[in-house]
């Protein structure tokens, strides 16, 4: 069955179960997922996430590492009602299953602000998270990974806790109430102790007991700093990612797909790459030729050896060709409105307006690993290894490229290098089994040059944004938003499900409708733009241009209004959202905000919400004899419960510096339908000796837990906007800087 026939069937039993449909559908949403562990004789496999035997203790975190930390995070989580320590612990990624599903996805999709979000609403959206099983949503974004796994690993770290102690107090005789547990160890009321793993085999013949959660008063892992578990083996250079896959008899493979995308493959000729030694075969892969040889610095060369007749891109030519269609969306109906307060359309008395408009350019993932699968296909099914963000996605797809079934399917999700939303993709996947399909009984690892890998992304889309607003008495009164670009939702869905995507797309305008300020006239619409340029899920995505929209416009509304403007973000979130405006405040004493620079200095500041968490940024950058660098950013975020605060720093500043990289040199354009941007010498990023000096604070007043992977980007690019303006006067409303500052490179 083709994936798009499975999704569609999963996807109608979901939505009937959503609107109380069948009974049928009702089941098939609430039954319990199976554990895809298969434990041998001697090892209990007490729940999906935690296995135990003879050598201690395995945890499985489903939630792929891309960097974020979330192997130690997710591992935390159970062991702290495990009551083991997480040195004592194997930690593994779990395998393709719809036991490891994302129940925050579902939730995340609801309508809202979000910031404004009751009791009644978050526990709906928790009901309905085990839609994501379902809908086959074992996967890892949207910032997600500690909202989802919170209370779900706890549970399951509490419930194995209890029933490896029933195991003890079976052998022992006594009532299991009077056990205690400590450091993987069962301990008796006479002080003997018995470690979890001699308790392996009993336990495994019990059925799991539920357990209530600790209270966080007697946490002693959570909440504070952990020491990274996959630090050691980033630091030595054994951790392995996709493209460190070694197996026996392994050949290796690349790609190279035509630069017109979305355009076709007319015919090529081989000949000259066919005769280079250690080359064994060149396959057509649909749109592009893929060759498998002994090594990969080889097949890189003769792919560019191959002599190939391109079709052309089904989207206009150049940038500005690209653009245009961009702006003629605004010509439409919006697809959405979501945010539509008193009248924009009636002029308020008395107040100044003012107009501008933005533009933002697409942008390449870049991730430090280009994309890379290896694949093995025998006669009894198909391995892949990769670093996959979509575990199940993968999974299926991999099988309907093959001819298989899903359970034929193994998939090994190693770390990933960098992900960013790019490797929610399958097309690194699909050409790796069909690399491995030619060349049947041997394993292949196929790793894109870093030149494919740029000039054939899931790019975040190019933007552009009309905004109208008016200030009075020293307030903002009106902001009126248009924003347009293209849908990676209706895109992605297309890509997974073979469904068109439609309807309100939420994610389009997430940033722009959705900030915390109180302006009683405030309407913010978007509009899909109709291009056929693959854009994918990009840091932040929505927020990611939106923010640069939405906090310019408001900086120039605070300089209309003669106000500072930290004062006046801050005068708006306080009659919206006090967590907001806490961050705001937070985030001036740290900066020791006055609103006056000396000659030299300019200083910007930027709030911004996504994903749950409100984080406000302070970046100053210093005049050096014509050259401009940016010297210091004071950072202010409260996504509720820190999990681990390290972590959630190492997030805020890593999100910081890939939004900077971004807003001064980032950019993908077009010439003749191609990407123009090749390498790392074509789309710069900040480099040590241009990052700032960054401090962070972690406020923990929310009153619900949002993400920290990606909140921290979104601010960056107004706020280091709004610093230029404060420095030289000129305001800046396209992105890259470069174009229009001397920024230090």
């Amino acid at each position: 069955m083709g994936i798009g026939k499975i999704l569609r069937r999963t996807f109608l039993i979901g939505s009937a179960a959503i609107v109380g449909g069948v009974a049928f559908g009702t089941y098939y949403v609430t039954r319990p997922a199976a554990n895809p562990l298969e434990p041998r004789e001697g090892e209990a496999a007490l729940n999906p996430f935690v296995l135990i035997d003879q050598n201690g203790i395995t945890l499985f975190a489903p939630r792929a590492e891309m960097g974020q930390g979330v192997k130690t995070s997710w591992a935390a989580l159970i062991a702290e009602e495990l009551d083991v320590e997480l040195e004592q612990v194997n930690v593994l990624h779990g395998p393709a299953a719809a036991a490891y599903y994302n129940s925050a996805f579902v939730a995340d999709g609801l309508p809202g602000k979000g910031y404004d979000t009751s009791q009644f609403k978050h526990n709906v959206g928790e009901a309905l998270g085990v839609l994501g099983r379902a809908l086959s949503l074992h996967g890892t974004g949207g910032s997600t990974s500690m909202k989802d796994g919170f209370v779900r690993m706890r549970e399951a770290g509490a419930s194995a806790r209890e029933t490896i102690k029933q195991a003890a107090a079976d052998r022992l005789g006594v009532s299991r109430d009077d056990l205690k547990t400590e450091a993987g160890h069962v301990i008796a009321p006479d002080g003997t102790t018995i470690p979890y793993s001699d308790l392996a085999e009993a336990t495994a013949a019990l059925d799991p007991i539920e357990a209530p959660l600790r209270d966080p008063s007697e946490w002693r892992i959570l909440g504070r700093s952990q020491p990274r578990l996959d630090m050691v083996g980033k630091s030595t250079g054994t951790a392995e990612f996709a493209i460190d896959v070694r197996l026996p008899g392994m050949k290796f493979a690349t790609v190279r797909r035509n630069p017109k995308l979305g355009g076709g493959m007319k015919s090529f000729d081989a000949s000259a790459a066919e005769s280079m030694p250690g080359v064994e075969k060149i396959i057509s892969v649909d749109d592009g030729i893929a060759v498998i040889g002994t090594n990969t610095w080889l097949v890189i060369q003769a792919a560019e050896a191959v002599e190939i007749d391109w079709e052309d891109a089904p989207y206009p030519p150049t940038t500005d060709a690209v653009f245009a269609q961009i702006e003629k969306a605004f010509d439409d109906a919006p697809n959405s409105t979501m945010r539509d307060d008193g009248d924009v359309d009636t002029a308020v008395e008395g107040a100044t307006e003012i107009s501008a408009n933005y533009t933002a350019p697409y942008l390449a993932h870049s991730t430090m690993e280009p994309m890379t699968a290896a694949a093995h296909l025998t006669g009894d099914g198909l391995q892949v290894w990769t670093g996959t963000q979509m575990p199940v996605f993968a999974q299926q797809r991999a099988a309907y490229v093959a001819g298989l079934d899903s359970e034929q399917v193994e998939m090994n999700t190693t770390y990933l290098g960098g992900g960013f939303g790019r490797r929610l993709e399958l097309d690194f996947v699909e050409v790796a089994v069909k690399v491995a399909m030619a060349m049947p009984g041997t394993p292949v690892l196929t790793t894109w040059s870093r030149e494919e890998d740029m000039r054939h992304d899931y790019f975040r889309p190019g933007a552009m944004a009309r905004l109208r607003g008016a200030v009075k008495d020293g307030k903002a009164v009106l902001i009126d938003g248009h924003v347009a670009a293209q849908s990676p939702v209706q895109q992605a869905v297309e890509r997974l499900t073979g469904m068109a995507g439609g309807g309100p797309d939420k994610v389009l305008v997430e940033g722009f409708f959705n900030q915390p300020y109180a302006v009683p006239n405030y309407r913010m619409s978007g509009y899909i733009a109709d291009l056929q340029i693959p854009v994918g899920f990009w840091r932040s995505v929505g927020n990611s241009y939106n923010g640069f929209f939405h906090e310019t416009f408001m900086d120039e509304l605070a300089h209309v209004a003669g106000r500072d403007p930290l004062d006046f973000r801050l005068d708006h979130a306080r009659d919206e959202w006090d967590v907001a405006a806490r961050c705001l405040e937070k985030v001036r004493d740290m900066s020791d905000w006055t609103g006056k620079t000396p000659d030299g200095v300019g200083r910007g500041v930027a709030m911004t919400y996504s994903f749950g968490t409100p984080v406000a940024q302070v970046i100053e950058v210093v005049d050096e004899d014509g050259t401009i660098r940016i010297n210091k950013a004071w950072i202010a975020c409260d996504m509720g419960l820190a999990i681990d605060p390290h972590v959630v720093r190492a997030q805020m500043f890593s999100g910081l510096i890939y939004g900077l990289s971004a807003a001064c040199f980032g950019e993908i354009t077009f010439d003749e339908g191609e990407v123009e941007q090749w390498n790392f010498p074509d789309y710069d990023a900040l480099r040590m000796h241009t990052a700032p000096k960054v401090e962070i604070e972690i406020l923990e007043t929310n009153r619900f837990m949002g993400g920290a992977g990606e909140p921290g980007t979104p601010p960056s690019m107004p706020a280091l906007g709004n610093a230029l303006f404060d420095l030289t006067g000129k305001r800046a409303r396209s992105l890259p800087l470069s174009h229009e500052f001397d920024l230090l490179i």
